[in-house]
């Protein structure tokens, strides 16, 4: 079986997607473990609700977390990390043992990096008069947002959108890229 271990630091909405897909055969993988390092993230709730086990992240710096996670996930048998909405930079220690990918709501390299998340990007997209936003989907490396791209999807910006306008067709978008690119990896594809 392939294994996902999905990080999330919120709502949890992709998170939700993988379990829908998987639920409905869409996609042939195990959630083995749900990490966030917010203890009152709602994905945490999607996980439970799902029996998917859980791990709250309890050090603070970055190396700390590093070692931590390390250690956690060494216990189980990972074949790829999925950053879903998570908003912790990612330690070299974790990045050198696994493949990481990240999903993040803008064409990078526009719009992207420390704090330029959810909604703080949709809001920058609209401010600038962009005419196109989307979805990256990213390898990670160790600075936010400048992994290798494994995907693009371009999403419309309409003349009288609102960061939610926006923001709801990004983040339906960036559903869809991601379980396409999660049946790629489950088959063997590299990007």
């Amino acid at each position: 079986m392939y294994n996902l271990v999905v990080f999330a630091s919120g709502n949890g909405t992709t998170l939700q997607a993988i379990i829908d897909a998987i639920e409905t055969k869409n996609l042939d993988a195990n959630i083995a473990l749900v990490v966030s390092n917010n203890p009152n993230a709602y994905a945490l709730e999607r996980a439970k609700k799902a029996n998917i086990p859980t791990y709250v992240i309890k050090e603070k710096e970055t190396d700390k977390i590093d070692d931590e996670l390390c250690d956690v996930l060494s216990k189980i048998d990972v074949n790829l990390i999925v950053l879903a909405g998570y908003l912790k930079l990612v330690g070299k220690k974790l990045i050198s043992k696994y493949t990481i990918i990240n999903t993040h709501p803008s064409l990078l390299p526009k719009y992207g990096g420390k704090g330029m998340y959810g909604m703080n990007v949709h809001k920058a997209v609209i401010e600038a008069k962009e005419t196109h936003s989307g979805v990256t989907l990213h390898y990670v490396n160790s600075e936010y947002d400048r992994g290798s791209t494994i995907m693009q999807t371009v999403v419309k910006v309409l003349p009288n959108d609102t960061p939610e306008d926006l923001a709801s067709r990004v983040q339906s978008a960036e559903k869809i890229q991601l379980i396409e690119v999660l049946k790629a990896f489950v088959s063997g594809k590299h990007f």
